[in-house]
């Protein structure tokens, strides 16, 4: 598993809540196939204002994403890291920011820890940033996103963006589901204040 953090590192406390997002069909648009062109990533409407709002409230915000196009050969670490430059610039563009972007590079046929249904990426997040997974969300487009979201102990919540659920890869059933990312945020918002 590889990480990728354009922004800039900090020290969270150790008990600090998190909310893990999906990229594709969740943060930025879904595409066909791969994304393997920084001038494609295209912010679904009000993410950022989500997202900052969230990190407002205390949230770290982290963003976990499977990328098997870099283990079938259809793009490159380097091409990966001009992504995520990319979606890091749009969200400053509206204010928003990302704790930490983690992603696997690996295939389906690898089997590796950090593929998502695997909470590889969630666990290692949590340990280099001081993550209370009982006390943090996942939030998905797919049935894997959701399954990671359940094994690293997280509340899971699906979203009706992107895939909306509808990849039949997973049989773990959501916490909640939402129509996008800012309507998962303003539960999770409630949620934390009804508490």
């Amino acid at each position: 598993m590889r990480s990728r953090n354009p922004v800039p590192p900090h020290t969270p406390p150790v008990t600090k809540r998190a909310v893990f997002l999906d990229r594709d069909g969740v943060v930025i648009k879904q595409v066909e196939g791969y994304l393997d062109d920084p001038e494609e990533v295209e912010l679904l409407p009000g993410v950022a204002a989500a997202i900052r709002s969230l990190r407002e409230a205390g949230f770290a915000v982290v963003v976990v994403t499977n990328q098997a196009g870099i283990g079938h050969g259809r793009l490159t670490e380097g091409t990966l890291a001009e992504i995520h430059r990319r979606l890091v610039e749009e969200l400053s563009r509206e204010g928003a920011a990302l704790d930490a972007i983690y992603h696997c590079p690996h295939t389906p046929e690898d089997r590796c820890p950090c593929r998502k249904p695997a909470p590889g990426m969630l666990l290692r997040a949590a340990e280099e940033l001081g993550l209370d997974l009982s006390r943090s969300y996942m939030v998905g487009d797919m049935t894997t996103d959701i399954e990671a979201g359940r094994r690293a102990g997280c509340f899971t919540v699906l979203v009706r963006t992107g895939f909306g659920g509808a990849d039949g890869r997973a049989d773990s059933p959501p916490d909640a589901v939402c129509d996008d990312l800012p309507a998962a945020a303003e539960l999770i918002l409630r949620r934390e204040r009804d508490r």
